[in-house]
């Protein structure tokens, strides 16, 4: 995949609109009652990074990114303000916010997820784009070291263990993480007289599979 590991200017990602998107396909019956179904295993996320942006500064720097990135043509890293951690916005990760896997003696790499829990229900995100620096790692409660005990490839978000973790042991993991995307549009329509005048420019950014 055509993908760059430079993050977009996290100071311009901040104030930007956007979050998840979901398909469904809804049919209404003859009765009135409906059948919903849909596609898409996983939520996509989509923004529009053009809110951010308060100078000619900033919008030189967005033409900059979106140049550097061939328009659409290579993904990049996107901080999502709303929703970058593995736990509470205004907490630290720590190693057990997330359970990743249960170990059976044999495996040995587990892919970060963040589980969304609501009531009785859950969505399970796999996370792609973990920030370097930000990881802690345990395996049944206690934790352990990386490049002592693991490693973790920070383009896919997989967690490789030197020895596989016994049967029954939970893998539990935190981090900060990054949202893979592409810009949406193949021009950029971008006027600084308008911008003057206080009118925001459209820069749809949409996220990719990875």
């Amino acid at each position: 995949m055509n993908f760059h590991e430079d993050r977009y200017p996290a100071s311009l990602s901040l104030g930007a609109v956007g979050g998840p998107e979901r398909r469904t396909e809804i049919v209404t019956l003859n009765s009135g009652h409906e059948q919903r179904n849909t596609p898409w295993e996983h939520s996509r996320r989509r923004y529009d990074a053009g809110m951010a942006m308060r100078s000619l500064d900033d919008l030189a720097a967005v033409i900059a990114f979106y140049e550097a990135r061939r328009g659409p043509l290579f993904g990049f890293r996107w901080k999502d303000w709303a929703d970058f951690k593995s736990c509470l916005p205004s907490v630290e990760p720590e190693p057990l916010d997330q359970e990743i896997g249960v170990g059976d003696g044999t495996i040995t790499v587990f892919q970060l997820s963040k589980t969304y829990q609501s009531g009785g229900e859950g969505y399970t995100r796999p996370i792609a784009k973990p920030v370097s620096g930000s990881l802690r790692v345990a395996v049944d409660g206690g934790e352990v070291t990386e490049g002592v005990d693991f490693d973790c490839d920070y383009l896919t978000g997989a967690v490789t263990f030197y020895a596989a973790p016994a049967s029954g042991l939970g893998v539990t993991a935190g981090y900060d993480f990054d949202v893979p995307v592409r810009f949406e549009a193949d021009r950029l329509d971008v006027s600084v007289a308008s911008f003057n005048a206080g009118e925001i420019p459209n820069v749809p950014v949409i996220e990719v599979r990875v």
